[in-house]
């Protein structure tokens, strides 16, 4: 099976920046679309940002567009997540997720996730 782990979490005052990196092991991510999706205290896990494996094309929440970036390395077998300028409401637990389908969007269509790490963003 695809084994995700994350890293890169921690605490960062609003205006800062983080770099999150997924490693994955027993699968080649060119062979899956990528995900970054996130869950906050007492809310639903929500989706992030994607990296499409069908095309180059990357997608991103309305919330965080022009702040995230999503970028893969395939021949390192890594998905990166560049955060800057945080806000506190982007405190939540970030999970790297992998799906065979398109529907890139929904985090219900992920087959394999990562444990999470933490993201806190202090005012």
């Amino acid at each position: 099976q695809v084994h995700l782990t994350e890293s890169g979490g921690g605490f960062v005052q609003a205006g800062g920046s983080l770099r999150l990196t997924c490693v994955a092991s027993g699968g080649t991510i060119s062979n899956f679309g990528m995900g970054w999706l996130r869950q906050a205290p007492g809310e639903e896990r929500k989706f992030v940002a994607a990296s499409s494996w069908l095309s180059n094309n990357t997608f991103y929440h309305d919330s965080v567009k022009g702040r995230f970036t999503v970028a893969r390395d395939n021949a390192k077998n890594t998905l990166y997540l560049e955060m800057n300028n945080l806000k506190p409401d982007d405190t939540a637990v970030y999970y790297c997720a992998a799906q065979m389908g398109i529907r890139l969007l929904r985090p219900e269509q992920y087959q394999y996730w990562g444990q999470g790490t933490q993201v806190t963003v202090s005012s």
